[in-house]
């Protein structure tokens, strides 16, 4: 899903606006995350926060509060206090609790540890991450009226969370990598990875290998030795798994 697709389903009930400013909200905070700017990332968070709200406040059919009239902790008791018959609980109860938790985290934390403890910025930025995903899968959900259920949405919203890494070109879908000490696992890794949470043919994958500067054995090697990250539908098609993520995270880290 692109971002305008994710915007397309989500203006179907919620205002353009709100939408547009909490999407590129995400799609900052998610690039911060994948560079390492903990305190970048978790900061807007707490902006997601403050357009989800919004949000959730005209769909209630309640006045957006402006200016410094706006509270995050005022517009959450404001929610909570609607009828339960009038406004659906995920939009009264459910999303504005998720954006509590977050909006702490972002407001109080962030990089004001005790220098003297093992600093959790990383720590707190995966939980920020985690938990305004799950936001915005709630609020893609609820817009598609059960059309599209919390797993399906989740996944359109990992697509928002693409990867993406200087060393990497696609010419008409195909990938090209370009960094020191390559290999074949790196390069299959890589291509999963670029593609979540989308699925590749192995065949395909061997090829991108091959591509890459491997012989054909060698490339079908390097997509047998990744088979603990990588999920296989029982058809050949592979997803890469959160440890495949992981591994390829800490490639980007090396290579930035």
């Amino acid at each position: 899903m692109t971002k305008s697709g994710a915007e397309q389903l989500l203006t179907a009930v919620f205002p353009r606006k709100h939408v547009t400013a909490m999407l590129g909200h995400f799609e900052r905070m998610a690039a911060d995350f994948q560079r390492g700017e903990w305190e970048d990332c978790i900061a807007k968070s707490g902006k997601l926060v403050e357009a989800a709200l919004k949000s959730l406040c005209v769909r209630a059919g309640r006045p957006v509060p402006t200016g410094k009239n706006f509270r995050v902790d005022s517009i959450i008791n404001t929610l909570a206090g609607l009828p339960a018959g009038n406004v659906e609980d995920t939009i009264r109860i459910t999303i504005p609790r998720a954006c509590r938790f977050i909006y702490e985290i972002a407001s109080n934390r962030g990089g004001r540890h005790d220098p003297d403890e093992v600093d959790p910025n990383e720590m707190d930025a995966s939980t920020v991450v985690m938990n305004c995903s799950w936001v915005l899968a709630e609020m893609i959900r609820h817009s598609t009226k059960g059309a599209v259920d919390l797993q399906q949405a989740k996944d359109l919203v990992d697509s928002l969370m693409a990867r993406k890494y200087s060393f990497i070109e696609e010419v008409g879908g195909r990938m090209y990598f370009d960094y020191k000490n390559k290999t074949g696992p790196s390069v299959a890794l890589l291509a999963l990875a670029r593609r979540y949470p989308e699925r590749i043919q192995k065949e395909e994958l061997i090829e991108t290998v091959r591509r890459n500067g491997f012989t054909v054995a060698n490339a079908r090697m390097a997509v047998r030795n990744i088979g603990r990250f990588v999920d296989n539908d029982g058809h050949d098609c592979l997803r890469i798994l959160s440890a495949g993520l992981r591994q390829v995270d800490q490639m980007k880290r090396e290579k930035s």
